[in-house]
C-alpha cells in the first residue's frame, strides 16, 4: 500500500451553471450511493430554470449533499397520481422558454418510475426533450448478475397475487432472454417458490440494495437461491433476474415417430413443417429425416 492509498487524494469536481436550451431534462439519479451521480446531472441540476421530483425531499436532501443551491428555484412534485394533470404545467414552462429538470426518487425516470406520460407529452407537442444518463438498477444488476447480456427483458414488478404471477413467470421464462424483474422484498420468497415449481434448476439471481452498505447478491439454480431467503422476505430493494431457458433435446426417435405418423396423411413437405415447428427444429433437418424415412419405406 502506497502512501497515496493510505490518505486518498480529494479532487474537486467543478459543477458548472451554463444556461440551458428550453425544454425536459430527463435526470437520473443515484440507487443507492450519492456519489454515483454523473457531473452532467449535476450541471443540468445547477442550472435548470425549474426542478421537477417524483420525490421533493428526496431531491432536496440530494441537492444538499452536492452543495447545489436552490437559488429561489422552486420543486415542482410530480409522481404516479398527478403526472397527467402537472405535464400542462411543465408544457407551460418549456414553451415559455424555461428549462425544467426532472427526476424520479433514484435511478432513471420512466423506467417502473414516473416520467413516461410527462415526456410523451412533451413530445407529442413537439418540445425538446433530453436525456441525462446514469444510474440503473435494471444494468447495475445485469452488470453483476453474471447471467447472459446480449438479449435481455425488463417486465417491471411481478402481479401481486400469487395466481398471476406464477402465469406471468411462466410466459417470462419462455421467453429467449435474460429477465429482469423488480420484486417487493416481503414477496421475494413467495415468487422463488413459484419459480421453483416451473423449472427449480434455472440459473436465478437475486439483487438487494444494489450500490448500498449491505449490498448482497445470491446466485444459483432457483431451488438453492430460494434456500439462502428467510422465510420473512428480505429488506431493502430487490431485483429479480432469470436466466434465459436452455436448448431443448429433442430425441430423434420421437421425430421419427412423428414423422412416420404425418407422412401417412401428408407430404414430405408438410410434414417435415409440422414437425420443424412442434420441436422447435430447422425445417431442412426434420425434411431430411424425411427423405430417410421415405427411402426405408
Amino acid at each position: 500500500m502506497t502512501p497515496l492509498d493510505r490518505h486518498p487524494q480529494v479532487l474537486p469536481a467543478r459543477i458548472e451553471a451554463t444556461p440551458l436550451d428550453p425544454g425536459l431534462y430527463l435526470v437520473s439519479t443515484p440507487i443507492g450511493t450519492a456519489r454515483d451521480i454523473t457531473l452532467r446531472a449535476l450541471d443540468v441540476l445547477n442550472a435548470a430554470d425549474v426542478l421537477v421530483a417524483e420525490d421533493t425531499r428526496t431531491l432536496r436532501h440530494l441537492l444538499s449533499i452536492h452543495g447545489i443551491p436552490l437559488q429561489g428555484r422552486r420543486i415542482i412534485a410530480i409522481h404516479d397520481h398527478n403526472e397527467e394533470q402537472q405535464a400542462n404545467t411543465v408544457l407551460s414552462l418549456i414553451e415559455a422558454g424555461q428549462s425544467v429538470a426532472y427526476c424520479s426518487e433514484a435511478g432513471t425516470p420512466l423506467v417502473a418510475d414516473p416520467g413516461f406520460r410527462l415526456a410523451r407529452h412533451c413530445i407529442s407537442q413537439g418540445a425538446r426533450v433530453h436525456a441525462v444518463p446514469g444510474p440503473s438498477a435494471i444494468l447495475a444488476a445485469l452488470a453483476v448478475a453474471g447471467l447472459p447480456s446480449d438479449r435481455f427483458l425488463f417486465a417491471g414488478f411481478a402481479p401481486q397475487t400469487k395466481a398471476a404471477r406464477r402465469d406471468w413467470l411462466e410466459k417470462l421464462m419462455a421467453t429467449d432472454a435474460t429477465a429482469i424483474i423488480f420484486e417487493s422484498p416481503r414477496r421475494i420468497k413467495q415468487t422463488l417458490e413459484i419459480l421453483c415449481e416451473i423449472d427449480p434448476n434455472r440459473l436465478t439471481v437475486v439483487c438487494r440494495e444494489l450500490t448500498k452498505k449491505f449490498e448482497e447478491v445470491f446466485r444459483g439454480p432457483a431451488s438453492e437461491v430460494m434456500q439462502q431467503i428467510p422465510q420473512a422476505g428480505l429488506r431493502g430493494e430487490v431485483v429479480l433476474l432469470i436466466d434465459r431457458a436452455g436448448a431443448a433435446v429433442v430425441d430423434e426417435g420421437d421425430l421419427e415417430s412423428a414423422l412416420r405418423g404425418l407422412l401417412d396423411e401428408m407430404s414430405l413437405r408438410d410434414a417435415a413443417a409440422v414437425v420443424a415447428e412442434r420441436y422447435g427444429i430447422p425445417k431442412r433437418e426434420a425434411y431430411q429425416l424425411g427423405l430417410s424415412i421415405e427411402r426405408e419405406r
